[in-house]
């Protein structure tokens, strides 16, 4: 995700990252979480599965001086981590899967892991079908930037 993305998340989640809880599913090297830190989250779970991601996400971790209970690093696919998480839901979840891979389904499983009147932005391509939400989850906007859509999910609350 470039930075032009990455800025118009987070002008648009200001005031949503003030003491939350956040999620950044499919954290590559980390960028979206630090950057939620470095703007007022609480703290920030990363799951990533590949194995040179998650090396250079630990060491961005490390240069950053971030550790638990501030942040924490999880080593898996993101959907076997849903299937094994029970801990308390997020306020704020990211989730940007490889395009080549969007993993629809696992995105609609992530919907239960947000707290209500929590938020999810998921970056995709644009092309085909996205998920539309549930009767408690729904589609609050979206936004389009070159070869990438954000959609912003809202959960009732």
């Amino acid at each position: 995700m470039g930075e032009r993305i990455r800025n118009a998340i987070f002008n648009k989640l200001h005031h949503e990252l003030q003491g939350a809880r956040v999620l950044d599913a499919f954290a590559g090297t980390g960028a979206i979480g630090i950057e939620a830190i470095s703007r007022g989250a609480a703290n920030v779970v990363f799951v990533e599965k590949d194995r040179v991601a998650q090396k250079v996400l630990a060491e961005n971790l490390k240069s950053l001086r971030l550790y638990e209970p501030e942040v924490k690093l999880v080593r898996s696919p993101v959907a076997s981590w849903i299937n094994t998480y029970d801990g308390e839901k997020f306020d704020v979840i990211f989730a940007d899967p490889p395009y080549w891979n969007p993993q629809f389904s696992t995105i609609e499983r992530l919907f239960g892991l947000l707290k209500e009147g929590g938020i999810m932005v998921l970056s995709h391509p644009g092309k085909g079908e996205v998920p539309e939400g549930t009767n408690e989850v729904f589609v609050v906007d979206d936004r389009t930037y070159s070869n990438a859509v954000l959609t912003f999910y809202r959960k009732k609350g």
